[in-house]
């Protein structure tokens, strides 16, 4: 059973170069890839900046993904912005776990699961969607914070796990130093995404454990996707294995 995963920072919609507000250049960047599962990081919802849309579901509905959930994280005086996960497949037990630091941004990590068929067999596969601070302490709190919670450690190790987002990790270490011990893999190396027209820093990441294996992935370099946001997509294919 195969899938594919797409993370991505839209920056609201807003493009890191003419900060033009150009949702279409986000959908026409994911629809290229035919994501299964999307994990989205600083959308929009009620902002006059982006035309009060709801944007779960603006970008849910040009993407024929009806199964979307959004996480709200910071409130503006009209509107907030936080993550999102849009999928093809139904999603179930969402959780919220939040990831705040004092004096720092309001954080919070978005689990949720959805199902896998085919003929004789179903996996369950829990996705995590992240966006960490700025601050390289609290980035640290905040990975240690996720792996100890509730969510994570009473899922089954064989369980397909996927915990991804928009780091902000500068240095490209934070995986190495605290992901990877707790048994996840990296589906990237070292990735560069930010900023978008000319990346130079690694700051999105996919992880993964369980029973899955990575079969590609990659990040988006088209030239819409170098002007529809500030970052740029990471796309990773999963084969789930079936258990007997």
């Amino acid at each position: 059973m195969r899938f594919r995963l797409i993370t991505y920072n839209i920056h609201k919609g807003i493009g890191g170069v003419d900060r033009r507000y150009r949702p279409e250049r986000i959908v026409e960047t994911l629809l290229r890839y035919e994501p299964d599962c999307v994990l989205l990081q600083e959308v929009d919802n009620g902002v006059p900046r982006s035309g009060r849309h709801r944007q779960v579901d603006l970008l849910g509905d040009a993407l024929g993904l009806r199964h979307r959930v959004f996480q709200q994280n910071v409130r503006l005086r009209r509107g907030g912005y936080g993550n999102a996960i849009l999928s093809r497949f139904p999603l179930s037990d969402v959780r919220h776990l939040d990831l705040t630091v004092p004096l720092k941004k309001c954080r919070r990590a978005l689990f949720a699961h959805f199902r896998l068929r085919d003929e004789h067999h179903a996996r369950t596969v829990l996705v995590c969607n992240l966006h960490l601070g700025l601050a390289g302490f609290e980035r640290v709190m905040q990975l240690r914070r996720l792996l100890r919670s509730n969510v994570l450690q009473h899922t089954a190790r064989h369980t397909p796990v996927i915990a991804a987002g928009d780091f902000n990790d500068v240095y490209g270490n934070l995986g190495r130093r605290i992901v990877e011990p707790a048994g996840f893999s990296p589906a990237v190396h070292r990735v560069k995404t930010f900023p978008a027209i000319m990346p130079l820093r690694p700051l999105d990441w996919i992880f993964y454990r369980g029973d899955l294996t990575l079969v590609h992935s990659f990040a988006s370099h088209t030239e819409v996707a170098r002007r529809a946001s500030d970052h740029l997509p990471i796309v990773a294919d999963f084969e789930v294995a079936s258990r007997t």
